[in-house]
């Protein structure tokens, strides 16, 4: 009986090691273009940081904007005591009328002197000394016009205005400090919103790798004439900022401060829901490979000697097995809501490779005997019109 139960418990026909076959569903590697998305930490700026400051010396009387809100370019924003400027402009236009009758009464004494010489009823000398006094005058009125212009500068300046129109900051100075232009001269500052910069950073490795796939031919880079990489934000909140930006340059040297390529990138911000010093996500599109394999996240395991594959093949005897694959991976694409990995050796098109059912695979030595189920929906499908594709490459 014991011999006999041992025999009906017995490995079924065909099952190496006594473990029965493995259901598993495989997928058929193919080469198809895949869309490419560098990402990289950015923080946005205004695209205009204009500095307001005390341009005269005063007491500043009063603050005419709220802090913190939008302002328009041109608007009043502090106002410093205009009286003694006023006065100053006043004087200056009395001076410069003097001048003026001082040139009025030259320019007739010498319409005389040039009458009487021509009867010779006067020396010629006369006739000079009328004729500087003219000139003389006449610089005098310049001086004067001169000293106007600047006591009424002096007086404009007295109304401090933003130069840009954007968002204006924190007031530096109350009502009732004197001001003075120089070194503490700032009173607020204005950031212009619409559009922002966004500053980021390129490793000096991820510049080289990605000069290097250019080079051979697996990475293509759209030129500015076909509309250049765009540019999209994801905010620390996890979310996609609504308005789609455009990469502005990227330095022809490194930084030797940060050994990276310093960039820049150009994005609308119509409502003002991006503000200066906002870190974010930045996700360089429009990029592609031309020729990728991709497989779903879940068919590529760790193992000891790195990732590898079950690969499907035949047996010796005809049976259907899975044997382990060692592959190398790039970047991964998110595509119809799946995480797939971009393969970069191991595999090649028209190769079976399981991608469920891993987990109930028992390698024997002439591989995993399985048992093939329906094939799973095409992973690594080109996207269609509404559908979305990236490759997610530079990751910070």
């Amino acid at each position: 009986m014991l011999l006999a139960a041992c025999g009906r418990g017995g490995p079924p026909p065909g099952a190496p090691g006594g473990f029965p076959p493995a259901p598993v569903t495989l997928m058929q590697t193919r080469v198809q273009q895949v869309p490419v998305r560098f990402e990289y930490v950015g923080q946005t700026a205004g695209s205009k940081e204009a500095q307001v400051r005390a341009r005269v010396q005063g007491i500043l009387e009063k603050r005419s904007y709220q802090e913190g809100g939008r302002v328009r370019a041109g608007q009043v924003l502090f106002v410093i005591d205009p009286k003694p400027y006023a006065a100053q402009a006043d004087e200056a236009a009395a001076e410069l009328a003097q001048a003026e009758a001082q040139q009025a009464q030259a320019r007739r004494n010498l319409e005389r002197q040039q009458s009487l010489l021509a009867s010779g009823m006067t020396t010629r000398r006369d006739f000079d000394d009328a004729q500087s006094a003219v000139e003389a005058t006449a610089a005098a009125v310049k001086m004067a016009q001169a000293r106007l212009t600047e006591a009424r500068l002096n007086l404009s300046y007295t109304t401090v205005t933003a130069p840009v129109a954007g968002f204006a900051s924190r007031a530096l100075k109350s009502e009732g400090s004197l001001v003075s232009p120089g070194d503490d001269s700032l009173l607020t500052t204005v950031s212009q919103l619409d559009p922002m910069h966004v500053n980021f950073s390129i490793a000096e490795s991820d510049w080289l790798r990605i000069e290097r796939e250019i080079a051979q031919g697996r990475l293509a880079v759209p030129d500015q004439a076909s509309g250049g990489q765009t540019i999209r934000l994801k905010l620390a909140d996890g979310t996609v900022y609504a308005h789609q930006g455009r990469l502005a340059f990227i330095d022809a040297g490194v930084n030797p401060a940060t050994g990276a390529f310093d960039a820049r990138a150009i994005v609308p911000n119509p409502d003002g829901t991006l503000r200066p010093g906002l870190f974010v996500r930045v996700l360089v599109e429009g990029s592609t490979r031309p020729q990728a394999i991709v497989l779903p996240q879940r068919a590529v395991m760790d193992g000891p000697q790195g990732k590898f594959v079950y690969v499907a093949d035949r047996s010796a005897e005809g049976r259907d097995v899975a044997l382990p694959r060692p592959v190398a991976v790039g970047d991964w694409v998110q595509l119809e809501g799946e995480r797939l990995w971009i393969i970069e050796s191991g595999l090649k098109a028209g190769e079976r490779v399981v991608v469920e059912g891993m987990g109930k695979l028992f390698p024997g030595p002439g591989g995993a005997p399985i048992v093939v189920g329906p094939p799973p929906a095409e992973a690594g499908k080109p996207p269609g019109k509404g559908q979305g594709a990236a490759t997610d490459a530079g990751k910070s």
